[in-house]
């Protein structure tokens, strides 16, 4: 291949991973046959329409998107026909058409769907569901397994699917926050379902490339390091609680965001929580411990590998089996959801391990505790106004219960790092939450606390671009003087024109506690004629109580100002929400 086209399809090729690459790959080998072929192109093409595998997925973070584009990627490499589309893009009147089906959902909080799959999951479950006798299907489930209702939105659909009539052609997956734990055994076994039932029993030819070289991608697998420019405290000193502004340089990674994009962040745990769980289990943290095929130091696998502050309800059952404990065995009980959900929400596993002594053996713990994973944090900047940086704002976990200190992971972690450290991150896409693509629509933003991040990145982005439309952003913390956080910014923005209204909330300046969701209700008549007029509503913070109470809120927002019965009114905010006009980066 001559020269100039190598230098072109470097040019394409630059910063794709390897799904994107696998993709390419088998659609170039195709192509080619259909080329030689001649006239039997149209014929392959009518087979593969008749004979599709499609993925249907639903995410809130993006590790539902990320599986099902892996699947993807490989179903097409091993000569199936596919298609990728996420449950709010897809025509719900194709269901009764499909014949072979792979649904990717998450669940959040308290048994909800992702914003971007609910109204497929209220089509699926509802009565207008077709029945589906012609449909070969397989569900994976992603969820927490802190939560008490683990998967259960995959577990609807599955059994849902079967009831309209349709049939599995692989078992209902159950993935934990170690995603590819389960995922990938279970993509391995679907796609080798999919090709028998397509009728493919070999992968297709995929025609060897020269390597070309290209600048690498950085992944959630390979993380790119990226040095710390700035970390300082954005409250005050007796505010009682530390959050941290945060800046790292991405110079020479290749990575790009946009506004409302996460970026996840590799931890390790304090070591100071490591030294509490050896001192607690009597174990020695130079003892090297085997497991899965790798050996390291007990101490590594407690700072690195494995996670300390966050309990599951598999490890409940462990820590109950291993302490011979009928009360904490208990709680597993299906009438015992509320009991359990409490203990996880105020305990770490240390404070477990505390209370139900047992003898542990190194090995024995490193084969009990889940990986450790990375965690996602809502970028803070435009890359517009800072360039080859990307700003973190981090509410830093670190408190006292149960008579001892607790720490949060990556919080501790990303708080403690100086400027002579580097920290392996990579962006997390949120294509849900973004600005409007017409920069003369409106924008209502609602994010308490470390929730005012994204919010941040807008107002910079609108400013950089001369965005026409106007924001309008709610903020609420606990102390005006204290935790007012980007102060100064959001009054520049005030006086230059990029932020046109700010209404705050400070729940612990006055005897009455003062939330957001007030604000929202006082100032209600303005933001539902705002919505009328076509403006985006954006929510990001605390997934378990804020955004419920926002939600509520906007709910009797429309039954007051709009004439809406408490059933339309919810009608109306679900339809936004499909529309995408409602954006929730929740957590």
């Amino acid at each position: 291949m001559e020269a100039s086209r190598l230098s072109t399809l470097e040019r394409l090729v630059d910063g794709l991973g390897p799904a994107e690459l696998y993709w390419i790959a088998a659609w170039s080998a195709a192509r080619a046959e259909r080329l030689q072929r001649g006239d039997a192109s149209t014929a392959v093409a009518a087979k593969a329409v008749a004979g599709q595998l499609t993925i249907l997925y639903g995410s809130q973070t993006g590790q539902a998107r990320r599986v099902a584009a892996q699947l993807h990627a490989r179903a097409e490499a091993a000569g199936l026909a596919a298609r990728l589309v996420r449950a709010d893009a897809y025509p719900q009147r194709e269901l009764a058409k499909e014949t072979h089906l792979v649904v990717v959902i998450s669940t959040q909080g308290d048994a909800e769907p992702p914003d971007d799959a609910r109204g497929l999951v209220e089509f699926v479950l509802g009565k207008r569901a077709p029945k589906l006798p012609g449909l070969r299907y397989a569900v994976l489930g992603l969820g927490d397994s802190s939560y008490p209702q683990f998967c259960a939105i995959g577990r609807q659909l599955d059994d849902r699917l079967a009831a309209l009539g349709a049939t599995r052609f692989a078992a209902l997956g159950e993935a934990d926050v170690d995603v590819d734990a389960v995922a990938a055994p279970w993509s391995d076994s679907t796609l080798e379902q999919a090709r028998q039932a397509l009728g493919t029993s070999q992968p297709a030819r995929v025609a060897t490339l020269q390597p070309v070289p290209h600048r690498a991608t950085h992944t959630r697998e390979h993380p790119f390091h990226a040095a710390v420019l700035d970390n300082q405290s954005i409250v005050a000193r007796d505010a009682g609680r530390d959050v941290r502004h945060m800046e790292l340089s991405l110079e020479g990674s290749g990575l790009s965001y946009e506004p409302g994009d996460s970026l996840g962040v590799w931890p390790s745990n304090p070591p100071a929580l490591v030294d509490q769980w050896l001192g607690v289990l009597k174990l020695d943290g130079e003892q090297v411990v085997t497991h899965e095929g790798r050996s390291l130091p007990l101490r590594q696998w407690l700072s690195r590998e494995r996670e300390l502050t966050r309990l599951s309800r598999p490890l409940v059952a462990v820590l109950a089996d291993a302490a011979g404990d009928d009360e904490l065995a208990r709680l597993l009980r299906p009438d015992q959801s509320a009991a359990l959900a409490a203990l996880m929400a105020e305990h770490q596993p240390i404070d477990l391990w505390r209370r139900h002594a047992s003898d542990w053996s190194a090995e024995e713990l490193v084969a009990a505790l889940r990986p450790l994973v990375p965690r996602l944090y809502s970028i803070a900047s435009s890359r517009k106004a800072v360039g080859e940086e990307v700003h973190l704002t981090v509410g830093v976990v670190d408190y006292v219960a149960h008579g001892e200190r607790h720490w949060g992971a990556a919080s501790s972690f990303l708080a403690q790092a100086g400027d002579e450290q580097s920290l392996p991150i990579y962006i997390e896409p949120n294509e849900r939450f973004r600005l409007p693509q017409d920069d003369a629509r409106d924008i209502i933003m609602i994010g308490p606390g470390t929730g005012i991040a994204p919010f941040r990145a807008f107002v910079q982005e609108r400013r950089e671009t001369g965005a026409r439309g106007r924001n309008w952003l709610f903020f609420g913390n606990r102390h005006f003087s204290s935790e007012f956080l980007y102060q100064v910014e959001w009054q520049a923005a005030l006086r230059d024109g990029s932020l046109h209204r700010l209404d705050l909330a400070f729940s612990r300046d006055d005897a009455a506690k003062v939330y957001v969701q007030q604000r929202l209700r006082e100032q209600g008549r303005e933001l539902y004629a705002w919505l009328q007029e076509g403006a985006q509503l954006y929510v990001c913070g605390d997934a378990n109580r804020m955004a419920k109470d926002v939600n509520a809120a906007l709910i009797d927002i429309a039954t007051t100002h709009g004439g809406h019965t408490h059933e339309q009114a919810r009608e109306w905010l679900s339809d936004l929400l499909q529309q995408g006009r409602y954006a929730r980066d929740v957590y």
